[in-house]
């Protein structure tokens, strides 16, 4: 009795270890359940640096006209942002930056490490950028000269990561949309027209 009763026993583990037909696939170690790989509350959790105003200021938009700042501030026309503070930059065009026009950028204390300057939507002229870096090197400042939109997104991380940064902003002339953009803009349309 004792003897039938192992024999049973044995060939119900052996079963079990075995995979019937029907299993497409044996568990392995590595086919766990997705489950057991993420321990935590299941929340993914991002961070937009440019909405969180403790890092000071940020620019989160920008139009022909002018600039969206992350405190909700819209500011017109080519500008000046700091750390902490926006000017007004007294420039039509990137053909208007001067020695004149960057004056400003040396004499501020506590000194600023890199000068971000967004000319636009246009490409840089390698004369004005040579120019422009030419002047800042007796002041060593680095600087950048770049289109609006990339000088944006440079100011953004660096400013995040707490450096001396100063941007000079000269708003596009023409704008250029991607699919995102277009989806926003969607979204806001029917949000506005729903009714309740």
């Amino acid at each position: 009795m004792l003897a039938r009763s192992l024999r049973v026993a044995a060939q119900r583990s052996r079963s079990l270890l075995m995979p019937s037909r029907s299993v497409l696939a044996p568990r392995t170690p590595f086919c766990q359940p997705f489950s057991k790989a993420y321990d935590h509350d299941g929340k993914t959790k991002v961070s937009i640096f440019n909405t969180e105003t403790d890092l000071g200021l940020m620019i989160t938009g920008y139009s022909q006209y002018g600039f969206r700042l992350n405190n909700d501030m819209v500011l017109i026309g080519p500008i000046s942002v700091f750390p902490r503070s926006v000017l007004s930059w007294n420039v039509n065009s990137f053909e208007d930056i001067t020695e004149d026009s960057l004056s400003l950028f040396p004499t501020l204390e506590p000194k600023i490490d890199v000068l971000i300057i967004g000319i636009g939507d246009q490409a840089p002229p390698p004369a004005l950028s040579k120019r422009i870096i030419e002047f800042m090197k007796k002041y060593k400042i680095n600087v950048e000269v770049l289109r609006t939109e990339q000088a944006c997104a440079t100011f953004n991380f660096l400013n995040a990561e707490n450096r001396m940064v100063a941007c000079a902003l000269i708003p596009p002339l023409h704008l250029t949309y991607n699919e995102n953009d277009i989806l926003q803009a969607k979204l806001k349309q029917k949000e506005l027209y729903e009714t309740d």
